[in-house]
């Protein structure tokens, strides 16, 4: 009971916080979410997680530097919040998202399905919704939200501006995806986050519980996979990069071919440290 109370009272702050940014227009609520989240964020986020997460990426940190990526990723974190409520914006114009290697879209809409794969970085959401803007057949796995008086909404937005064909994580997702690929879709999802059924495969030097379904995927139905890698600019529009195929008959196994997949992500990481989020426990 006081989880579902806990949830509600999240929910109607969260709601009101919507309303102001719509009121406020994109431009001012993302000024405006990013200092509260840079404020606001450390108070309910385990420090002690992210000083950790930062140590495993690179123990040479200085201070200077762990400062600026956690204070960058907050204010990331207060923007992609906020733009939620915008994504209609998104889906309706052409100038506020540059995608690079756009040819790699093309070839995949008169061939067999890929497999996109990418971590959170900036505003992740983009990925599907571009994909989708090129006419690629796609379907998107993703992770409903623990607050149950939340989630419709966000189902509702991802469905109606990011991608209409959502699958939920879990065996059910993963026999759905299945029926998907035979039905010629392609496969989006994240990589980036500890799965309890996932295997302990190596991450910036150290074991981390890390999804296999790509690899899975891929090597059953022999399916290339394209990593995508998502930046904001500091004019507001974003870059999407997609990178050469991974051909999964290449690899042995799923092991092998996962294992691939976090050195990727390990380079985007690298790459723009200040928008990953670092409050998950990646390596509990």
């Amino acid at each position: 009971m006081i989880k579902k109370i806990s949830y509600f009272f999240q929910a109607i702050i969260i709601y009101l916080f919507f309303f102001v940014g719509k009121l406020l227009g994109l431009n001012l609520s993302k000024k405006i979410f990013a200092f509260l989240f840079k404020q606001l964020g450390p108070l309910f986020k385990s420090k002690n997680i992210i000083e950790k997460n930062l140590t495993n990426f690179n123990s040479n940190l200085t201070n200077e530097q762990r400062e600026n990526i956690i204070s960058s990723m907050w204010e990331n974190y207060g923007i992609t919040f906020i733009e939620y409520i915008f994504l209609s914006l998104f889906k309706e114009k052409n100038d506020l998202v540059e995608v690079t290697r756009s040819d790699i879209l093309n070839k995949i809409s008169f061939n067999k399905p890929v497999i996109f794969v990418s971590g959170h970085f900036s505003n992740f959401e983009l990925m599907s919704m571009e994909i989708t803007k090129r006419k690629v057949k796609l379907a998107t796995i993703y992770r409903p939200l623990n607050n149950f008086f939340l989630n419709p909404l966000m189902e509702y937005i991802r469905k109606k501006y990011v991608c209409k064909n959502q699958i939920k994580k879990g065996i059910g997702g993963v026999k759905e995806s299945i029926q998907y690929i035979k039905a010629g879709y392609s496969i989006a999802l994240m990589i980036d986050q500890r799965v309890s059924e996932g295997e302990r495969l190596n991450f910036f030097n150290q074991p981390a519980l890390t999804t296999t379904l790509p690899a899975q995927l891929a090597l059953k139905f022999e399916l290339p996979i394209i990593p995508v890698f998502i930046e904001r600019r500091e004019n507001g529009t974003y870059k999407i990069e997609f990178y050469d195929e991974i051909i999964s008959k290449n690899f042995k196994n799923k092991i092998e071919l996962t294992q691939k997949l976090n050195s990727i992500l390990e380079e985007m990481i690298k790459k723009n440290p200040n928008e990953w989020i670092w409050t998950h426990n990646r390596w509990k």
